[in-house]
């Protein structure tokens, strides 16, 4: 089945030139956890572009916004994590969305230390649940990636309260400071391309 394929119908109207997804759980249990670090930037992005997310028929939170004359269309699933592909494949169809280059996922890593951010171009998955789902909805992991590290747990055991506790001071200055590097990246990617932003971005320490 070809990229883009499955949906809610047709797209009505011009393709977004970039669909940006954040990852997270919904509800306010969740809010400013590590999890929902995508869900952060899609909200601050929104806000700086004067977008106002609204519930759509895909199971997600969705605007549309301009950036640098980009139409750019913002989204965070209403699914919970591991589905997120439930939500992600309608949004592609509604969006126009026919090339996974225009695709950029926004998520949290855990092999990555707290507050590091890294832009990638398709590739493996790192067990992350909610790329699996993604993978398997649209059969290809050939999508872009900003990466926001929120570090390792002491031990395997631990990696459900790591992620879904609450986050220490320390942590937390270093992940809002990772959600505005993100959200910079998303902006550079529509204005200098992905090659150029990865160099940037990923050559920080």
């Amino acid at each position: 089945m070809a990229f883009g394929s499955r949906g809610n119908g047709p797209r009505r109207g011009t393709p977004a030139d970039l669909l940006v997804v954040g990852l997270g759980n919904p509800g306010k249990e969740y809010a400013g956890t590590r999890h929902n670090v995508g869900f952060d930037v899609i909200d601050l992005l929104a806000r700086r572009h004067q977008g106002r997310l609204k519930a759509g028929k895909e199971r997600a939170l969705v605007d549309e916004v301009r950036v640098d004359g980009h139409r750019v269309a913002l989204a965070e699933p209403t699914t919970y994590m591991n589905l997120s592909g439930e939500s992600v494949a309608p949004l592609v169809r509604r969006f126009g969305i026919e090339d996974p280059s225009a695709l950029l996922i926004v998520h949290d890593e855990l092999d990555l230390p707290t507050g590091t951010v890294r832009v990638k171009v398709g590739g493996g998955l790192a067990g992350h649940n909610g790329l699996r789902s993604i993978k398997a909805h649209l059969h290809t992991d050939a999508f872009l990636r900003i990466r926001i590290g929120v570090g390792r747990p002491a031990s395997k055991e631990q990696g459900a309260d790591h992620v879904l506790g609450r986050v220490g001071k320390s942590d937390r200055q270093a992940l809002d400071i990772a959600i505005e590097v993100a959200a910079d990246a998303v902006e550079s990617i529509l204005r200098r391309g992905v090659d150029a932003t990865m160099n940037e971005v990923n050559a920080r320490a």
